[in-house]
């Protein structure tokens, strides 16, 4: 082999092994941040008090078998340490922030939102003055 022929090898070969550095992610890094994904979303699911189920019907996008995982050491760990379930504050955040703002605008407000919306409303009125 000559000399140059080496020196091409060796070059090629440095350049195949630094393709981490370029942020080509391998197979095993994408599956395992998709595992780490899922199991934050399955324990914050069980943080919040959600059904596992629930929690498969929000992220479809997330493996199921992660979920579970998450959802399950976050249980055995809430059990251990004697912690409750934080309540979610929104009640339907999901389904309105699914839909587009003309179709929240068609829809008749609720008892809680115009109670919401006065307030607000009388605040706007003062500063107009």
């Amino acid at each position: 082999m000559t000399p140059i022929r080496k020196t091409l090898l060796l070059a090629a070969a440095l350049l195949v092994a630094g393709c981490d550095m370029l942020g080509i992610e391998s197979a095993q890094a994408v599956a395992d941040r998709k595992e780490a994904d899922g199991k934050a979303v399955g324990g914050a699911c069980r943080h919040a008090g959600r059904a596992l189920e629930d929690c498969y019907a929000l992220n479809r996008k997330a493996d199921k078998a992660a979920v579970f995982a998450g959802w399950r050491e976050m249980n055995d760990y809430m059990r251990e340490n004697k912690i409750d379930a934080v309540a979610p504050q929104l009640n339907a955040g999901t389904e309105l922030a699914a839909k587009p703002p003309a179709a929240e605008a068609a829809e008749p407000r609720s008892d809680a939102q115009d109670k919401a919306a006065k307030p607000a409303a009388a605040k706007a009125g003062k500063h107009e003055s």
